[in-house]
């Protein structure tokens, strides 16, 4: 309950805080590519229920000439780039986080197809709320492997405590100043997790 009231507290400040801000980037989002301002995505919260993510739109919808869409690489604009290296994109899940789909700290929310994927190890990260970050993210975020994440993970959920999530937060605004591990190696965003061999 206590972490609940917590959320609630740094959400509505930030949110607040950052209004002005907010509407200056869905402006700009407005005006490179249209809309949705909103990128919404179906994601798996505690116990393998399923929520819609919020984010800042950071990429257009291009499509080839056979009708597939284009490579992250080759959709992300300008302003999205910035968006996301700030990790302003990832504002909007202050919303999520008032709803109490998700917390402020935890393990990252991932796609639904995954969970198939997790052994029995991994699926321990859903036994608690995704979060905004997590000891995954300040540990290196999307330069770590996804075996390195799901470890971070697990072991968030076994040691998890209120003095855990504020070292967690105060290093994550450290690393968010210092734009450090926001693209994976050769990646504009996380490659796609295909499951562990062991």
């Amino acid at each position: 309950m206590l972490k609940r009231y917590f959320d609630i507290v740094i959400s509505l400040c930030v949110l607040f805080m950052a209004l002005p801000l907010l509407i200056i980037v869905a402006i700009l989002i407005q005006i490179s590519m249209g809309r949705p301002i909103i990128f919404c995505q179906l994601r798996t919260g505690k116990d393998a229920q399923p929520f819609k993510l919020y984010k800042f739109r950071t990429m257009t919808n291009k499509y080839d000439e056979h009708n597939n869409l284009l490579p992250d690489e080759k959709r992300m604009t300008k302003i999205g780039r910035f968006i996301r290296s700030t990790s302003i994109d990832e504002l909007p899940q202050l919303i999520n986080v008032l709803k109490g789909d998700i917390s402020i700290v935890g393990p990252r929310p991932l796609l639904m197809d995954y969970v198939a994927l997790y052994n029995d190890r991994q699926k321990q990260r859903l036994f608690v709320k995704p979060g905004i970050t997590g000891l995954a993210q300040i540990s290196g975020r999307n330069s770590l492997s996804w075996e390195r994440k799901f470890k971070y993970d697990v072991w968030y959920v076994k040691h998890q405590s209120m003095k855990l999530d504020c070292y967690i937060i105060a290093k994550t605004v450290i690393k968010v100043l210092l734009r450090k591990d926001i693209c994976a190696q050769n990646h504009v965003t996380t490659k796609p997790f295909k499951g562990s061999s062991s």
